[in-house]
């Protein structure tokens, strides 16, 4: 076979492997959230992608480097939506109420979410490091949208940044959960959006 002839070849055995990662990926957000991270097996992850266990260590060395896959994986897609959001723009409160839409729309990732942030405030937990870096990003970021809208005259007299962001991160986890609780009675199912807006614009001058 001539190299003209192997080349093709090649990138079709590559293709091949980015889809089996992502199937990977994919059922482990899953597994993950239905049982927890101790409980998951890598072995019934693979026989959901219809893998041998050997076949998923060749993408994946162990558990924990799969779950940290998982999860970068759910920040790098919200994180790039959002930023799209706010360089069409989206304000601040509308590009996060359109990160709450979307989860809305996928609550296997919800669930992983509640799952694994409760499981890894464990240190002995491979995810706690992630969860520690991710909850101080998130409120390094909001303290900056509140000190802007204090700088501008628009944040409620006597509200600290600070404050503002813990509750606003308080609100949106708790909601998740009630959400998730929610799911066999649609009907009185709680609205994160509505609730999640009505926060942010509670800490705003009217």
């Amino acid at each position: 076979m001539t190299a003209q002839e192997t080349e093709p070849e090649v990138r079709r055995g590559y293709a091949r492997g980015r889809a089996t990662r992502e199937e990977i990926l994919e059922a482990a957000l899953v597994l993950f959230g239905e049982v927890g991270y101790h409980t998951a097996s890598l072995r019934e992850i693979a026989a959901r992608v219809g893998i041998s266990h050997p076949g998923l260590l060749h993408h994946f060395a162990s558990k924990a480097a799969l779950l940290e896959a998982v999860l970068q994986r759910r920040d790098d897609v919200d994180d790039a939506a959002m930023a799209q959001d706010l360089a069409s723009g989206f304000d601040y409160l509308e590009a996060l109420v359109r990160v709450v839409e979307r989860n809305a729309a996928r609550p296997g990732i919800v669930e992983l979410f509640a799952t694994l942030s409760s499981e890894a405030t464990s240190p002995a937990h491979p995810a706690h490091a992630y969860f520690e870096r991710r909850y101080a990003r998130t409120l390094a970021d909001l303290v900056h949208v509140f000190e802007q809208h204090r700088a501008e005259g628009r944040l409620r007299d006597g509200l600290e940044p600070v404050a503002a962001a813990r509750r606003m991160i308080a609100v949106m986890d708790g909601l998740q959960v009630q959400w998730l609780l929610g799911a066999d009675c649609p009907a009185t199912r709680v609205d994160m959006v509505e609730h999640v807006r009505a926060q942010y614009v509670s800490y705003l001058r009217d």
